[in-house]
């Protein structure tokens, strides 16, 4: 049984928190998987993983066994990248993890010519809301906004986007249009709660940057849904520009404060410091930066 197989069969189990989608992911069955794992364990002489029968999780020697194992199995992989050059192909897994909405659409969208031009990548997407922790859950790739706050992991950026406040013409017409960001206390104003502060809208930049607190009757952690309801006329939203473009194309929303609008939130692809990236994972991360790096945030 070769050893190899060993440690990629434990760091599959360990990522899906599950033999039988650890084996899935490795295109071997579950019995098979098991006796990978159960051998390494046996040559180690020591207990890898907790086995319960809702969930497998990583004992403190299987964390720091993993931890050590995955920049390993990147090596080898790496090998394996040298062949590929030469033969100009790209080849293997690649797990991505991105936020649900975005992820749903402008990444599925971004993805897709990389996917025809690389038939033999195979690409997992993990849609979460969450930042999940990235060795723990096996992720190669993360597609996230924001500041990086975790040392251990690096981010190339891929663009700039836009936060943009935006109201429907007729709520406008029904309820007036706010001269100053401050007015908007007195309005309906739909919050996005994956925001680190959803009530609390900023405007403006530099020294001139002010805080203005709303509230409002709808509250939602997708910001696609918040701009659609403010399309259907419920209120005033906050959200990011790509949401919003549909409805600002067809008439449905128009932007307020422009010339008040604070940082462009960033979008970024982080990856784990320890973690090789493998030429498929550096070719995604170039193309991702060419798809968004295009007007995205125009």
């Amino acid at each position: 049984m070769d050893k190899l197989d060993c440690m990629r069969a434990f760091a599959a189990v360990a990522a899906q928190s599950s033999f039988t989608s650890g084996a899935r992911q490795l295109g071997i069955s579950t019995k098979l998987a098991s006796k990978y794992v159960a051998r390494l364990e046996e040559q180690l002489g020591a207990q890898l993983l907790n086995r319960t029968t809702r969930k497998v999780t990583l004992t403190d020697t299987g964390r720091a066994y993993l931890e050590r194992c995955l920049p390993l199995l990147d090596q080898f992989d790496e090998l394996e990248d040298v062949v590929q050059l030469r033969q100009q192909e790209l080849a293997g897994p690649i797990r991505i993890t991105a936020p649900t909405g975005f992820g749903s659409r402008e990444l599925v969208e971004a993805l897709q010519p990389f996917q025809q031009a690389h038939p033999k990548v195979l690409v997992e997407l993990v849609l979460s809301d969450r930042h999940l922790p990235m060795l723990e859950e096996g992720v190669d790739l993360a597609v996230r906004f924001g500041a990086l706050k975790d040392s251990t992991l690096v981010a190339r950026k891929l663009c700039g986007m836009r936060l943009v406040v935006v109201a429907s013409p007729g709520y406008l017409a029904t309820h007036g249009e706010p001269a100053e960001p401050e007015a908007l206390a007195t309005h309906n104003c739909l919050l996005q709660m994956t925001s680190p502060q959803p009530d609390a809208w900023v405007f403006g930049q530099g020294a001139a940057q002010r805080t203005v607190t709303v509230s409002g009757s709808f509250r939602a952690n997708s910001p696609r849904a918040v701009a659609h309801m403010a399309a259907s006329g419920l209120g005033i939203a906050r959200c990011p520009h790509y949401t919003a473009l549909p409805f600002l194309r067809d008439g449905r929303l128009q932007v307020l404060f422009e010339q008040q609008e604070t940082d462009p939130a960033t979008l970024y692809a982080v990856y784990p410091s320890s973690r090789h990236l493998t030429v498929r994972i550096r070719a995604l991360i170039d193309h991702l930066a060419g798809c968004f790096g295009q007007g995205f945030s125009a």
